[in-house]
């Protein structure tokens, strides 16, 4: 029986001992062996049940201690919605034009701010990625971007989340087929899960959710004049962009999962690095696959990285302008979004690398570490 124990002690700590080590520094079992030694010692295997619940809660309070996100239990009430008083569109009651002031008057300072292609930035706003949206500024700090996958637009036709793909025609026309950058046309997919509209100045991105019969799932807004600051279709790479678009990723993933009714994600900075070296690999060789060239997994590249999981994941997105289409095409492909909405998964590191043409590749790396 005093066997049995030992094994089972064992076990415990070889499936925690990455986060132990996390929690307890580089000599956990110093402080752990006082327990085994109780255990050891005692005659009575009738208390041998209780002390090994002792030592299983020393575990876990090394084990979850400040490991796991502090989930706000609490649900955030929505901002109650008024019309838009002088553009087709408002989010969260805030149309574009709206200056800085009297945005973070109503919402406060914002959680994030990283790079964008636009050459600004998108500022995230949110409640614990509830009420979630990012608005871009102008040099004189007016809005000139918007963005949400959350239930906070509002229209002057009855356009919000959730209307059918075909109420959106019958109110807005047919959707571009291309965009112009100074004397070049671009054209746009033909097979896509969005529409953009030029209206009153400003181009407007409406993506829909297939999975929930074609209907409207997010909103993008942007000033015409912001949209022709970038010259080209890509963004020209960079260092900031780089980082913009990863953070920007790992947002929009954790409020659709807000969406949905899951848990928040934990930013893990050791295997974002091993997602960015994967980006890093397909963008310098010209391929796109979970499978390397020198026939590695996702799974293979965590292990060699010395990360522990006990469930993991892998999503790619390559050549979207931006995290925005990036992210809202991974929601319509069904394996994506399985990943996305997976409720055991805990970890995200997101790693982004550019191409010689400035064509962005994603790499979405998810797990829950060993013993969580």
């Amino acid at each position: 029986m005093r066997f049995f124990f030992v094994i089972l002690i064992g076990f415990l700590l070889y499936n925690s001992w990455p986060v132990i080590e996390e929690r307890f520094g580089d000599n956990p079992i110093s402080s752990i062996i006082t327990e085994i030694g109780a255990i050891k010692e005692n005659t009575d295997l009738s208390t041998v049940t209780e002390d090994l619940n002792v030592l299983k809660d020393f575990i876990n309070e090394g084990l979850i201690g400040d490991s796991v996100p502090k989930e706000n239990q609490i649900e955030i009430e929505r901002p109650e919605l008024t019309q838009p008083s002088k553009e087709m569109f408002s989010i969260s009651n805030i149309e574009l034009g709206a200056t800085r002031s009297e945005v973070e008057k109503q919402l406060g300072a914002p959680n994030r701010s990283s790079i964008n292609e636009y050459g600004t930035q998108w500022h995230a706003y949110h409640q614990n990625f509830q009420n979630f949206l990012m608005i871009a500024y102008d040099e004189e700090n007016h809005v000139a971007g918007l963005y949400t996958n959350h239930d906070l637009v509002s229209s002057t036709n009855e356009i919000r989340l959730g209307s059918p793909r075909e109420v959106v025609h019958q109110k807005l026309g047919s959707s571009l087929e291309r965009i112009q950058k100074g004397m070049v046309f671009y054209q746009l997919p033909k097979e896509r899960d969005y529409d953009l509209f030029l209206i009153d100045g400003s181009y407007v991105s409406i993506f829909y959710d297939k999975h929930q019969n074609n209907t409207v799932t997010a909103i993008q807004i942007i000033e015409e004049s912001l949209e022709q600051q970038r010259s080209d279709f890509y963004t020209k790479a960079n260092d900031e962009l780089k980082e913009g678009f990863e953070y920007q990723m790992f947002d929009l993933t954790n409020a659709a999962r807000v969406k949905h009714g899951l848990p928040v994600l934990e930013w893990d900075d050791v295997i974002k690095e091993t997602a960015r070296k994967h980006s890093i690999d397909m963008a310098e060789n010209n391929f796109f696959s979970h499978t390397n060239l020198n026939g590695q997994s996702p799974f293979d590249r965590m292990e060699a990285d010395n990360i522990l999981f006990s469930t993991a994941g892998e999503n790619l997105a390559y050549g979207q302008t931006s995290s925005v289409y990036a992210h809202e095409g991974s929601m319509n492909s069904l394996g994506h979004r399985e990943n996305i909405l997976k409720e055991e998964f805990k970890m995200l590191g997101v790693g982004v690398a550019f191409n010689t043409q400035s064509q962005p590749y994603y790499t979405q790396n998810y797990y829950t570490k060993r013993g969580y």
